[in-house]
């Protein structure tokens, strides 16, 4: 049967941090007049990711991290079962999909991070690289640009995951992810939706610690 599994702010937080991580390649690859909109989406990519650590406290069940985190060995087992096409069907995050959100959460707290106090090398500085020497950006600019590549490879595992379930398990995550309905049994789910009204004053929290933060 036809379960809901993934709510409203789930779903445009995935969506929308995809299309803003494609501008900020994009943008960051030609620099020039596009630099200081690079900017403005590494705020807005701020914003998301600290609004999902917040979701996955206060989000509905399958957006919390305690519904889909378990221990290394268990995510391991899970895999061998996923490889050998024996593994069971999660109404939400499986638990390797549940580790790689919060390595993408990392690897992209630790984008913006960087790219808080990194420079262009011209004339573009970000908003806290006054605080730090110029030797200090340059290392963390430097960071920024390795990084890059860790969340483009995490994006690729990503991507292909949910292609390997689309194709060969014939569980359609990427569709769900869209409409946030999977076909499982009915016993397979026990999901909690909370208030939009929540997801909003959530949002709320994040765009104002990312404002306090870029402007202090």
């Amino acid at each position: 049967m036809q379960v809901r599994v993934w709510d409203l702010p789930v779903r445009i937080f995935h969506w929308v941090l995809v299309a803003l991580l494609l501008f900020q390649v994009v943008s960051g690859k030609i620099g020039g007049s596009l630099i200081e909109w690079h900017l403005y989406c590494g705020y807005a990519v701020f914003v998301l990711v600290v609004f999902r650590v917040l979701w996955g406290f206060a989000g509905s069940t399958s957006a919390r991290f305690a519904s889909f985190l378990v221990k290394p060995a268990a995510a391991l087992s899970f895999g061998a079962r996923l490889l050998s096409r024996r593994a069971e069907t999660y109404a939400g995050h499986n638990p390797l999909g549940g580790w790689m959100v919060i390595a993408l959460l990392v690897s992209l707290a630790l984008q913006v991070g960087t790219g808080l106090f990194s420079n262009d090398g011209i004339s573009t500085d970000a908003p806290l690289a006054a605080l730090v020497s110029i030797e200090v950006s340059d290392l963390l600019t430097d960071l920024h640009r390795l990084n890059f590549w860790v969340v483009v490879l995490l994006a690729a595992v990503h991507t292909a995951a949910a292609l390997y379930h689309w194709l060969a398990l014939k569980e359609d995550l990427i569709g769900a992810m869209f409409t946030g309905v999977k076909r499982l049994h009915a016993h397979e789910t026990t999901a909690i939706f909370v208030s939009s009204w929540r997801a909003l004053l959530v949002f709320a929290c994040a765009l104002a610690a990312v404002w306090l933060v870029v402007t202090v």
